[in-house]
């Protein structure tokens, strides 16, 4: 498992993203919770560093990888509660980051269909740029890590503590 702080010492890849996370639109991203067990702005950062890397293995365009990556959950609520008319979670919110990004930064139409597919597999829409497919990808694969990895954990070490306990009466 790769370091979750590497991306603080890449400086190509802080280059493409730093004027974002200057904005407080993009830092109060840290507020929400993710996941159960991480925040928006850390999950943000790592579908965005993890995507920035392999879009640059690939020769993809690694900058609006980078970019609509770190602007795919620029939203502000918290999905588990508040429900849209227009649609569920997976559709809405990231309309709603599309809307939100274009606020703080000019956003080309790559970086558009990146924030807007990124939920393939829960929506339809087909991703058009491979640079959509990975940051859809990774995004997926980050949700899994940030929910099971830590769920395994606490599963583990609860069991574990039942296993003591049990083991202690049976010996004392």
């Amino acid at each position: 498992m790769q370091n979750p702080n590497a991306w603080r010492t890449d400086k190509d890849y802080i280059n493409i993203i730093d004027d974002l996370l200057q904005h407080e639109e993009v830092q109060q991203l840290a507020r929400y919770t993710q996941h159960h067990f991480s925040n928006r702005l850390t999950h943000s950062i790592s579908v965005s560093y993890q995507s920035y890397l392999i879009a640059k293995k690939i020769g993809a365009d690694e900058v609006a990888t980078a970019r609509a990556g770190l602007l795919h959950d620029l939203f502000y609520y918290d999905w588990r509660v508040t429900k849209f008319d227009e649609g569920s979670h997976a559709y809405v919110h990231p309309r709603i980051a599309l809307k939100n990004a274009r606020k703080i930064t000019n956003i080309s139409d790559k970086e558009a269909d990146i924030i807007v597919k990124h939920m393939f597999g829960a929506t339809i829409a087909l991703p058009k740029y491979r640079e959509s497919w990975i940051v859809s990808l990774v995004d997926d694969f980050a949700a899994v890590n940030e929910y099971l990895i830590p769920k395994t954990y606490l599963t583990y070490f609860k069991w574990q503590e039942k296993l003591a306990t049990k083991f202690v009466s049976v010996f004392a």
